[in-house]
């Protein structure tokens, strides 16, 4: 009795074939070598600009000195996460990165948005995954990181609009992006740490933004999802005494985190 997996079944029951050389299974390998090509690139922003404020960016090994660049391909930019003089670990735990990609991908092929708002998504997840490691490793979302991922999503997203001839998805997406940006912002003037962080602000600009694309309520909703979220592992941590009432904590990791969930639902 031949054994199938759940998408090669998919594909035969479809009438189709599960081989390479056909188009579903072109698009996976396609999608796993982007995935191959991708990682070590996001796991190189996450070592490279996890440091505190006013720290030059890391080019190499904490403990050695050894360096770490795509020029030099290293463990360290590996799956192992290992620095490949003296064995120290570097950056996110390990495998994190690719775990992260690999669901950024199936974000993609389950949403299956038209060609030009898929890559508008593809970028912003492209520099939301080493900024998530980022913020959790040091508290901050680097100007490096945050406003390419604004830029270029705008971007994208207004070629989408031409293409589609149509401006009105483009002008709801700014509109939700800069007001999105503009809540995190005024929190940050009127409550100071026990507000959000302009980092968070400079993110928005981008989760507002593809969320908008198809609806004024989605960003809304990805807000509350990522409020939400942060909330209850916020009470687990207090309860377990891993934190105390006056920490701060991350917020970028949530924000992506509901941004997802509000693009899942628009697909």
């Amino acid at each position: 009795m031949a054994l199938t997996g759940p998408a090669e079944g998919l594909d035969r029951a479809e009438g189709g074939s599960a081989g390479a050389g056909s188009p579903a299974g072109s698009r996976r390998w396609s999608g796993r070598l982007a995935v191959l090509t991708v990682t070590p690139l996001l796991r190189l922003a996450a070592i490279r600009y996890a440091v505190p404020p006013g720290r030059p960016e890391r080019t190499g090994c904490d403990g050695c000195a050894a360096p770490i660049g795509l020029d030099r391909p290293r463990p360290a930019l590996g799956p192992a996460a290992r620095c490949g003089g003296c064995g120290a670990r570097i950056g996110p735990p390990p495998g994190a990165v690719e775990l992260a990609a690999l669901a950024a991908l199936g974000l993609l092929v389950l949403t299956g948005p038209p060609p030009v708002e898929l890559a508008a998504t593809a970028w912003w997840l492209g520099w939301a995954v080493p900024l998530v490691f980022v913020d959790l490793a040091v508290h901050r979302l680097p100007d490096r990181l945050t406003w390419p991922a604004a830029a270029g999503t705008w971007l994208l997203l207004g070629l989408a609009a031409l293409a589609g001839a149509d401006p009105a998805p483009w002008l709801r997406a700014t509109g939700a992006g800069l007001g999105l940006a503009a809540f995190f912002a005024t929190s940050t003037l009127l409550l100071g740490r026990r507000g959000f962080g302009l980092g968070d602000a400079k993110l928005a600009l981008g989760a507002g933004a593809l969320p908008g694309w198809y609806g004024w309520g989605l960003p809304v909703v990805g807000l509350l999802l990522a409020v939400t979220a942060s909330g209850l592992v916020a009470a687990a941590l207090l309860v377990a005494r891993r934190v105390r009432w006056s920490s701060h904590l991350p917020f970028g990791p949530y924000l992506v985190l509901g941004t997802v969930g509000a693009l899942l639902l628009a697909g």
